[in-house]
């Protein structure tokens, strides 16, 4: 570990859980990279992935946004690809674009939104989309016949929380420099949105642990009996 690391990490004591104001303010002052780093919550949930009804899945507008300039890709024709163009979206087609991703390997975006009706266009890219979190999903707000809005959204800071394979969600929340107020305004809307998507099928403790981490930084641990859920 640098010294940076192991300076930052000497703030934090290792067995302590936090009350989310201090550990925003801990995770802030031990940012000391040289660039802007992104902060990130690590989510660990009591449910089990692997069946249907305990997935956790959905979309929201962090109230200050990411600190991200997202770049987004629409597939979509006629009035939709204008609208999608009209409200600022980077890169709309649908064939074309298709090509390109799978000739060139080119993934110059962050988000791709598509209209009903393309998604059998797209359907083939499942397999170079799908793993990198890329494809279009109605829960998260990317297949819509809305295309304007969804760029809008997307440009504002809209994110999308999901379980991975360990139960766990992993999320942006902003950039050190936001510091601890915003950064707390984005953390308590995400955990609001975790906390009402718990599915019925959960049982007993539903958050099991929450941290907070900036990129290069150590983990800052939350008590997660004070978040609900």
């Amino acid at each position: 570990m640098g010294k940076k690391y192991t300076d930052s990490a000497a703030l934090i004591e290792k067995n302590k859980l936090y009350d989310g104001a201090e550990a925003l303010a801990l995770v802030c002052q031990t940012a000391k990279a040289k660039f802007d780093e992104t902060i990130e919550i690590h989510v660990r949930l009591g449910v089990d992935s692997r069946h249907a009804d305990q997935q956790v899945r959905g979309a929201i507008v962090l109230p200050n946004g990411t600190g991200k300039t997202v770049r987004t890709l629409v597939f979509a024709r006629g009035d939709k690809a204008k609208a999608a163009e009209e409200a600022g979206a980077d890169y709309v087609g649908a064939e074309d674009l298709v090509a390109k991703i799978t000739t060139e390997n080119w993934f110059d975006f962050d988000i791709v939104i598509a209209t009903p009706d393309m998604m059998g266009v797209i359907g083939r890219l499942g397999k170079v989309l799908g793993p990198k979190g890329l494809m279009p999903n109605p829960k998260a707000g990317t297949v819509t016949m809305d295309v304007a809005r969804a760029v809008t959204e997307a440009k504002a800071g809209k994110i999308e929380y999901r379980l991975d394979k360990t139960n766990i969600i992993h999320c942006p929340i902003g950039k050190a420099s936001f510091g601890p107020e915003k950064l707390a305004q984005n953390f308590e809307t995400l955990m609001t949105a975790i906390i009402k998507a718990k599915p019925a099928a959960a049982k007993g403790q539903y958050i099991k642990s929450c941290v907070i981490a900036s990129t290069m930084g150590p983990g800052v641990k939350i008590n997660a009996a004070k978040l609900g859920g």
